[in-house]
């Protein structure tokens, strides 16, 4: 029997029972649309995540107290010597900028009556460059107002729209900061999307100095973190190393571990990869569970198939029909069904992914489901192996049968 009549026979036998044929595909269907529109979402929010920590900025590196790795004793906290340490370019030649920062999350800002919560970050004016920032109208503060503990803020797209209803002609106005009066000299450009890890666009940035002593409360010149930018991407690494050197001098660390942790862009990237991967795999994995069962399901039908046909097989081998044959025809059977549930699966999934995406940009939620090529080859040849798997046993049953024996069947 040629490959050809073994489809032509399949095909008229599944039309035969087109009901029982139909449900049986739909559980592959489902099965793979399933798959498909998970790892979509999966991709998506992988793509959305790296996306935001990509947005602002591959050369941005940050300097945390305490090392992360490793338990460490006497841990000396970062301070503004550092950064202005770190800021020589005798000493560090491959940073470009460096702004040491405080912040205090929550914070209350009000204006005329309304009242939003937002991030409060202290800095210097290097800071809006380091991260990337750019202004939509104003300008941000100075060095002078720094030293003069200025009661000056820029603040976010976000706070704008919230504070204000509106995001332009903002500057020279006057708003409360934990109850204390600050002057807007700024706003800056939205970034958009943030629906990961907090809002982009929800904060105020105002003089180190001023947050120092009026919201964030710190003993000395101690800072939370301090942002450095790398002259450029290539330069990360070495600029790394430098930073090292300089803090490991200045607190004093001769031997053992070190008291403070870098991470760079790269480094973010890299967690938010694996994390999002991991998910994307366990909501594959899940879904993968109903091809399995849209598996059963074709051993299920191709079981009752060899039973109801017991004396078409008997007739077969007795006109001389090898075992070889009978085995080719009922895996052809249920790998047509789980093709044909393949492929409709296919464009189900695609629908899901197309429903996903329009409910997020509903909800303003930044997610864009992503179907690859490799979710695609996945789906369809899994779902080809379990029909194939699932339809083994029945097709070897159905060869099996003794010619004598099938004919008396009744």
């Amino acid at each position: 029997m040629n490959i050809l009549q073994a489809i032509y026979e399949a095909l008229e036998s599944l039309n035969a029972n087109k009901m029982r044929s139909g449900l049986t595909v739909l559980g592959i269907v489902i099965g793979v649309g399933a798959v498909i529109a998970m790892l979509a979402v999966g991709q998506g929010a992988q793509d959305t995540i790296t996306g935001e920590i990509s947005g602002i900025g591959t050369n941005l590196l940050f300097v945390f107290s305490g090392n992360f790795n490793e338990e460490v004793r006497n841990v000396q906290p970062l301070t503004v010597g550092d950064a202005e340490a770190i800021a020589d370019p005798f000493q560090a030649p491959s940073i470009l900028g460096v702004a040491p920062s405080v912040s205090k999350n929550n914070g209350v800002l009000s204006f005329a009556g309304e009242n939003v919560k937002a991030e409060i970050v202290g800095s210097t004016p290097d800071y809006f460059s380091v991260r990337n920032f750019e202004l939509s109208e104003g300008e941000i503060f100075n060095q002078d107002q720094v030293l003069g503990r200025a009661s000056v803020a820029v603040i976010g797209a976000d706070v704008a729209q919230n504070l204000f209803g509106r995001q332009d002609g903002i500057v020279g106005e006057s708003i409360r900061i934990e109850g204390q009066p600050f002057r807007v000299i700024g706003v800056i450009v939205a970034k958009g999307g943030g629906g990961s890890f907090g809002s982009q666009d929800n904060f105020v940035v105002v003089p180190l100095s001023s947050a120092q002593t009026r919201f964030v409360r710190r003993s000395g010149d101690t800072v939370d973190v301090i942002y450095m930018q790398a002259v450029n991407a290539d330069t990360v690494d070495s600029a790394v190393l430098e930073v090292e050197d300089i803090l490991r001098v200045r607190h004093r660390i001769t031997f053992g571990a070190d008291d403070f942790t870098i991470f760079t862009q790269k480094d973010f990237v890299q967690t938010a990869q694996l994390i999002t991967g991991t998910f994307t795999v366990f909501l594959g994995g899940v879904a993968g569970i109903s091809l399995l069962v849209g598996g059963i399901g074709i051993m299920n039908i191709m079981l009752v198939s060899v039973t109801e046909r017991t004396k078409e097989i008997g007739l077969r081998k007795a006109l001389g029909a090898r075992k070889r044959d009978i085995l080719i025809q009922f895996l052809t059977e249920s790998a047509l069904l789980s093709m044909f549930g393949g492929l409709i699966g296919i464009l189900v999934g695609w629908l899901l992914s197309v429903g996903v995406d329009v409910i997020a940009k509903a909800n303003g939620t930044p997610l864009n489901p992503s179907i690859g090529l490799q979710a695609v080859l996945l789906a369809t040849l899994f779902s080809a192996a379990v029909g194939i798997f699932f339809g083994i046993y029945p097709a070897n049953r159905a060869a099996g049968l003794e010619p004598v024996e099938a004919l008396r069947h009744e």
